[in-house]
């Protein structure tokens, strides 16, 4: 039975996308069969899988919408033992299409609830925001991973997306849990990234990953050619930071 996990953060530019793809192909490059499922209208998870974005005409938008069957969604990724609900920008327009429908929180779990008996993953990369797309993701979830850049703002927001979490906890899914704070765009050099670590393992101890995402240009580089960074260049430090990560994620769910 496959676990689903959520990439949140309504904070733009903390390496959710970044962690979605390169989770989703260090899981399958350790022989586990992962979903991602592209959440956020921008579809970068998607063409960072080496998809055509604008050639998708089935993805998260008729899955949410229940359009079509779950299993009608999902193409196969460049990264091996990795598939894809892909995303496109008309996913935009769910969050207008969703307010009048009922129980509009659990679209996308009924949706998916059939496929966790074919993965042992589900990852659902969430839009930069918290509307109803990542309610949704929240509400189908198990748990949820928090990635968070070590920079000055990175606290700010954070009660904001703890508060979220706890109310779809007592409201939507009980269930829910914290899967880990992810500490990501870490620089060694900065006294600040530093701090950020230290404030944050101070405040969360047990809910942060020990494993930390440093900063590394081929991770930059990596989406361009739509590849994730295991693809792309497997000896990067990326590479190796996101299997340590893919390693702890697995040793915490098979204890």
């Amino acid at each position: 039975m496959g676990k689903i996990i959520a990439i949140a953060n309504q904070k733009g530019g903390v390496g959710k996308t970044t962690t979605s793809v390169n989770l989703a192909a260090s899981l399958g490059a350790l022989e586990k069969k992962v979903l991602l499922i592209d959440a956020d209208p921008q579809a970068n998870a998607s063409s960072g899988l080496g998809l055509d974005v604008d050639a998708v005409d089935i993805g998260s938008y008729q899955l949410i919408e229940h359009s079509i069957e779950a299993k009608e969604a999902i193409v196969a990724s460049n990264a091996p033992n990795v598939d894809v609900i892909p995303a496109h920008i008309d996913l935009v327009a769910i969050e207008i299409e969703l307010v009048d429908k009922e129980e509009r929180e659990y679209m996308l779990k009924k949706a998916i609830h059939g496929l966790k008996e074919d993965y042992d993953y589900i990852l659902i990369d969430c839009a930069p925001s918290l509307g109803l797309l990542t309610l949704n993701a929240l509400t189908s979830a198990d748990s949820v991973i928090i990635p968070i850049q070590c920079e000055y703002f990175a606290l700010e927001g954070l009660g904001k997306l703890l508060n979220t979490i706890k109310s779809v906890q007592k409201i939507h899914n009980q269930a829910l849990d914290i899967e880990g704070m992810l500490l990501t765009m870490f620089d060694s050099r900065l006294r600040l990234s530093n701090q950020v670590v230290e404030e944050v393992q101070k405040h969360f101890s047990d809910m942060v990953f020990d494993t930390i995402i440093q900063r590394n240009v081929r991770l930059g580089e990596a989406p361009s050619y739509g590849e994730s960074i295991i693809n792309y260049d497997v000896s990067s430090k990326g590479a190796v930071n996101y299997l340590n990560l893919a390693k702890e994620l697995i040793k915490k769910n098979e204890l």
